[in-house]
């Protein structure tokens, strides 16, 4: 699992580099977050821009980075491709967590 990280002032960027967080790869997802967020500061933003296929166990993955950031930082998605989109209204997700259509909205709100 191949996930890219920057520091933008206050902000954590974690860009997964891959096109799907699925089954083979959700726990090395989740070890590759926790990994580059360990001393992140408080807001952290998921871009998934590269990402066009996640299944539940993927889904599991985020909510478990999420809960390994809360409750001292937080966790926000951007970026996230129609197929991808769909499955967090589906399943409900888009309510757990703020998504952000693009990485510049999620930027303009964290700096709010």
């Amino acid at each position: 699992m191949e996930i890219a990280v920057r520091n933008e002032a206050d902000i954590c960027i974690v860009t997964v580099q891959e096109p799907r967080i699925d089954a083979a790869v959700a726990l090395a997802f989740k070890e590759g977050v926790r990994n580059v967020t360990q001393d992140a500061p408080a807001r952290v933003i998921l871009d998934l821009t590269h990402v066009t296929f996640i299944d539940s166990s993927g889904l599991g993955a985020i909510v478990a980075a999420m809960k390994f950031l809360a409750p001292e930082r937080s966790l926000v998605l951007a970026g996230l491709t129609p197929a991808v989109d769909k499955v967090f209204r589906l399943t409900r997700m888009d309510s757990v967590f703020p998504i952000f259509m693009t990485m510049e909205e999620a930027l303009n709100a964290a700096h709010v």
